[in-house]
Parts: structure tokens; sequence; C-alpha cells
């Protein structure tokens, strides 16, 4: 796989961000690209990365933004793969700010594939989200659009060009705006830890891991898919216990000293998670490391032969979500947490 982007141009929007900035990593370090182009709007973060990747003379950065569609087709000039991963992500400030998430989570999307397709880009891959899967929030409804919109594009195609995909994944532990964050801040200050409900469950997996597949997705990508992460599941409760554990002594606290505090689910939050639907089984098959979803609607100007290694199954018997999962134990999950620098 690592021969398949040594001589691709890649441009990945969202550098700075959490998915953004660790994909820079692995393709500059790992897979040797050609050339990298990341974009972000963000100018004070995107400067430091520049900064950091000083001694790569095959990268690059812009300030730039997916709204502005003229600028994303100048930028693409010559790409040959495009990771997309810029987004509004936070539920609550998307649920304040509704229009502005269609226009940066909807609208950007569509300026992504215009700027594709007017520079023949051999690859598109859009990174969604859990919430995209029978979405109660604007977050989750703007990211099943984007979705929507990358398997139209692939399905409109005439000329055999442009490979638009979409990979779906759930919690990236130790990203902006994940729990671990804010518990060990929590924790750093003896408590309480908050808990929106001790029912909940969640699919999890390191940034490391959910990069990985990101790019093998974009090499696995025959057009019009959403390929779904396999990924352990864990309890809520689960979790800030074993952190409790491992980090009070560290700031000279007694574990059962800190209080856990349920405070009730925020809006448009889900008990558990879920990664495929009931209605997305019927037109999945399930490969060693994920699931794929095929379009609904097949291309509507060629047949695309969908071909993979590694497949378990062509027939996927229930949904894919963290209530009908096993759930790691606190030693396993400690295991997880301590493998991947999580502490």
């Amino acid at each position: 796989m690592k021969s398949f982007f040594k001589k691709k141009r890649v441009l990945i929007t969202g550098a700075c961000g959490t998915v953004g900035s660790e994909l820079i990593h692995q393709l500059l370090e790992d897979y040797c690209v050609q050339e990298l182009v990341g974009l972000d709007n963000n100018e004070s973060e995107l400067f430091f990365m520049d900064q950091e990747f000083h001694g790569f003379s095959n990268a690059s950065f812009f300030i730039a933004d997916v709204r502005d569609r003229d600028k994303l087709i100048r930028k693409m000039s010559g790409i040959d793969i495009v990771f997309h991963t810029a987004a509004f992500k936070h539920v609550i400030l998307c649920e304040r700010s509704p229009f502005d998430a269609a226009q940066t989570n909807i609208l950007g999307v569509q300026n992504i594939i215009m700027a594709a397709i007017a520079n023949n880009v051999e690859r598109v891959i859009f990174t969604s989200s859990d919430k995209a899967v029978n979405p109660t929030s604007v977050m989750g409804t703007s990211k099943l659009m984007g979705e929507r919109l990358m398997t139209a594009a692939n399905s409109n195609d005439r000329s055999k060009g442009t490979i638009f995909a979409s990979t779906r994944f759930g919690n990236v532990l130790g990203s902006r705006g994940s729990v671990i964050p804010i518990f060990h801040e929590q924790i750093r200050n003896g408590g309480p830890l908050t808990l929106t409900d001790h029912s909940m469950t969640r699919f999890i997996m390191s940034i490391q891991q959910a990069i990985q597949l990101v790019i093998e997705s974009a090499y696995l990508a025959c057009g019009g898919e959403v390929f779904i992460t396999k990924m352990p599941v864990i309890r809520i409760p689960d979790l800030a216990q074993t952190m409790i554990e491992a980090l009070a002594p560290g700031y000279g606290r007694e574990p059962g000293d800190i209080q856990i505090e349920t405070i009730g689910a925020k809006p448009g939050e889900k008990m558990y998670e879920e990664l495929m639907s009931q209605e997305e089984i019927r037109r999945a098959w399930e490969l060693e490391r994920y699931f794929v979803v095929f379009p609904a609607f097949r291309n509507l100007y060629h047949e695309i032969g969908y071909r993979y290694d590694k497949v378990v199954s062509k027939q996927v018997a229930r949904p894919y979500n963290s209530s009908n999962e096993d759930v790691l134990s606190k030693e396993e999950l400690m295991s997880f947490m301590r493998s991947n620098n999580l502490l």
C-alpha cells in the first residue's frame, strides 16, 4: 500500500484538526507522498504546523476555507488524492448555529466535490461520523448529507473519473472534544467527574488507528462506498473509573475521594453509538477490519465492480452499534489506554 501513495500528490482539508494533523504526520513520515498540501482556516495553528514540518520540502500549508470554492479549485490543481476532514464537529455548537454547520459541513462538501471534478482528482475521501447514522442532531444530519453528496457525486459521474467515498468511525480517544481531556482536568482538580448517563456505551479507537484506516480506505475505494471501521466498545462509567484509578495518585489524591456525578444527557445525545443502521445492512459486506456499505442507487452511467481482499461475508446480520457489541473489561480498557499513551 505504501508504494501506492509514494508518488501521489495529496491535499488535506482541516489540516490543523486532530484527524488532519495525524494524517499529515503519517503521510509524510510513513508513506512518503510526493507532495502534501494542507488547508485550514485556523491561521495560528497553521503557522505552528508550518514550523513543525519545515524540514519537509514537499509539504506546504495555506489558509483556506471549504466555503471558498474558487480557492479549492486553485489548490487542487495537480492533486491526486483529497482527504476532506474539515468540519464543524461539536454537537452543541452546531445546534446553536445550524446555518453555519450547513455552510461548512454540507455546502463545503459540495465545494470539495466540484473542485475535485474540475481538476480530475483521482480519489476523494470524506471523513464522516457515527452521528450520521439515524441522526438526532444538526451535526449528525450534516454529516449524513456529506456522505450522500459523496455517493451522489460518484453515481452521477459519466467518465469513470474521480472516485468518491466516505469513511465513518466513532470516538477517537484523546482528540479535541473527546471526553478524556475533560476527565483528566476534572481529576486534576479533585473532581467530580461529570457523566451524562451511566448506561451510555461508545465505540473507541486511537488516533493512530483511525488514520491508518482512513488511509487504507483511500487505497481500497472503488466508488460511492461508506467504509465503517470496526472498533472496540466501552462503558463511559468504566472509562471514568479507569482514569481516576490511573491518574488520581499522580495528583496526590486518593481515587476513592473523587466522585462521579450524573448530569443528564445533552440535547441530541444518544445512549449508544450507531455505525451502521438497519437499512444499511441489506447492502453491506463485512471485511476483516471494516464493514462496507454500498450505494442505495448504483452508478447511473457505468457499472462498478466492487472487489476487496479479505471479505469475511457478503451478508451482514445486524446493525453495528455499541449496544449490540461486547464491551471491554476495565483491565482491557486500561491496557488500551496505556498502550496508546492516553494517560
